[in-house]
């Protein structure tokens, strides 16, 4: 049966306890435990999928199809462990999960509350697979003191003790400020944090303080002292110059070491961080630089393609280089040359979005990258964008769109070169939607299989002809206008199974054109890169040597 270990947070919030997470379950791997990740988070959505990118950031879709918060993918990016949709709930879909029984009369018409209804919800929730590891790392979203986050925290308080003595401890991640005027490292707010903690029964074990630069002595002591946990279990988190430092910085710190402590497990397994010193080998000695430009929508907040940068970094370590990465706002030549905006740049990246905001703008990126033969890789919307760019310009459907945009606009506009997928196959049943359905979970979500042309570039990158990547879209190219595209020299590269779903499209006379219906940044790792990455950034590369 697993131990548990879960990761609190305290002062305010973005203090990187998703990282934390990710980079202990990496540790604990590294001396030969198997772990499984899970969030727990008190907002009342159901899910991230229906949240706007600037307000959640990305969201992260796992293989068996759930839309998830990116700490999920800082999760699988560190340990390699595919998360399930098992490893993330919500308040709201705790208490739907409540109110679909107490509707088919499972409480046998008991009064409903959140003591102890919808915290034994949240700890049935958390015990799923306990069986499976041998250490289950449980986030808890928020901040301490949040009244949407106290029904969790009292879960887990009940949890710790449901559980023999010695199975549970927290973990508690707060802010050590930097008072320049007085030249003082200030310990009190993580002191209030953790009173509010211990106020509702959680006592922290080990206590992981963010801070600019290294916790004095002194610091340590007293905060040791005041908040009752052992000195050594007071961890530094220091800045870092890369989040993949981040598993050996802790190391360094001791935070694997006290986590052990406070199991007892004696003596320790010793632990091989081989895997993390290439990693940071790899990202500090570059011996080179190529310039990306992603061209989205939601360029002001870097998180909503956090998976999208991380596997450009990848690729960048199996290439020996650092990637830089422009972000640019697609609108900003909707309606005018996009030259002066892209020129410069080895590689274009034009990644998925929802709407027509934007859409004409990665249009004329897509056209850019092709005609300038600059690499290009397009994904989900940024593949659509790019069959509709040579549907336009090559194949002489000047009229060519989505009927995404036309449902938008409430008439009929396009081509629909880009249709509503009203039905496809999962496994072994047919999956049917209407455009008027919810919008929460009804795309075509994870983990589906394609075929890859013999021959080509796609083919070439990942060694094999067979794949599976993970979706999230409800529009598809037609099938239909195939002929017409491949007569215009777009190769139709990588289908579903049956062969009605496109999935991947190319340009065999580019030196790297590539746009996939699928994402493949959700799968890439820094000792694991995704290979379309790879060898993206090795044509990046290529053309960088030429300019």
């Amino acid at each position: 049966m697993a131990r548990y270990i879960f990761i609190t947070g305290g002062v305010v919030s973005s203090l990187g306890k998703g990282l934390a997470s990710a980079a202990l379950g990496a540790l604990l791997q590294a001396r030969g435990f198997s772990v499984r990740l899970r969030k727990l988070d008190p907002y009342l959505n159901v899910d991230p999928g229906t949240m706007s990118p600037f307000e959640h950031g990305e969201v992260f879709v796992t293989d068996d199809g759930a839309e998830t918060d990116l700490d999920l993918g800082h999760y699988e990016r560190f340990t390699g462990v595919a998360a399930r949709k098992t490893d993330s709930v919500s308040s709201g879909r705790i208490y739907s999960n409540v109110l679909e029984k107490e509707r088919r009369g499972d409480y046998l018409g008991k009064t409903i509350q959140v003591i102890p209804h919808v915290t034994n919800e949240i700890k049935d929730f958390i015990e799923i697979g306990d069986d499976e590891v041998d250490f289950m790392l449980c986030e808890i979203g928020g901040t301490v003191g949040d009244i949407e986050g106290l029904p969790f925290f009292e879960a887990i308080r009940q949890f710790s003790q449901d559980k023999p003595r010695g199975q549970c401890i927290f973990m508690h991640l707060t802010l050590l400020p930097w008072i320049k005027a007085s030249g003082e490292l200030k310990t009190k707010p993580t002191q209030h944090s953790v009173k509010e903690l211990r106020s509702i029964g959680i006592a922290p074990d080990i206590l992981v303080c963010r801070s600019e630069g290294p916790i004095p002595v002194k610091e340590r002591e007293k905060l040791a002292l005041f908040c009752n946990v052992r000195p050594d279990s007071v961890i530094a988190a220091q800045d870092l110059g890369t989040i993949y430092d981040a598993p050996l910085a802790y190391h360094a710190e001791g935070l694997d070491q006290a986590v052990l402590d406070a199991f007892q497990i004696s003596p320790a397994p010793k632990p091989d961080l081989a895997k993390w010193e290439d990693v940071s080998d790899r990202i500090h000695n570059a011996e080179g630089e190529v310039k990306v430009a992603i061209v989205g929508k939601y360029t002001q907040l870097e998180d909503a393609y956090k998976s999208i940068a991380e596997a450009l970094t990848h690729g960048g370590m199996a290439n020996r280089v650092k990637v830089k990465v422009e972000w640019v706002d697609a609108e900003l030549f909707d309606n005018e040359d996009p030259a002066p905006h892209l020129e410069g740049f080895n590689a274009i990246l034009v990644p998925g979005g929802f709407g027509e905001r934007g859409t004409e703008g990665k249009i004329k990126a897509a056209e850019f990258a092709r005609t300038r033969k600059v690499p290009y890789l397009g994904i989900c919307l940024g593949m659509q964008m790019a069959v509709i760019e040579a549907a336009r310009n090559m194949a002489g459907l000047k009229t060519a769109g989505s009927e995404e945009f036309d449902h938008e606009a409430g008439k009929k506009r396009f081509e629909p070169v880009v249709y509503h997928l009203k039905e496809w196959v999962q496994g072994n049943h047919k999956v049917e939607r209407k455009v008027g359905d919810d919008k929460g979970g009804t795309m075509r979500l994870g983990a589906y299989d394609a075929t890859l042309a013999e021959g080509s570039r796609v083919a070439e990158a990942y060694g094999t002809t067979t794949i599976d990547e993970r979706h999230r879209h409800r529009y598809e190219v037609d099938i239909k206008y195939r002929e017409q595209l491949e007569k215009a020299g777009l190769s139709f590269s990588g289908m579903s199974p049956d062969g009605r779903l496109p999935e991947i499209v190319e340009w065999s006379d580019h030196p790297w054109f590539i746009g996939v219906q699928f994402h493949p940044e959700l799968k890439s790792k820094p000792f694991d890169p995704h290979p379309l990455f790879q060898d993206f950034v090795r044509a990046a590369k290529d053309m960088s040597r030429l300019v």
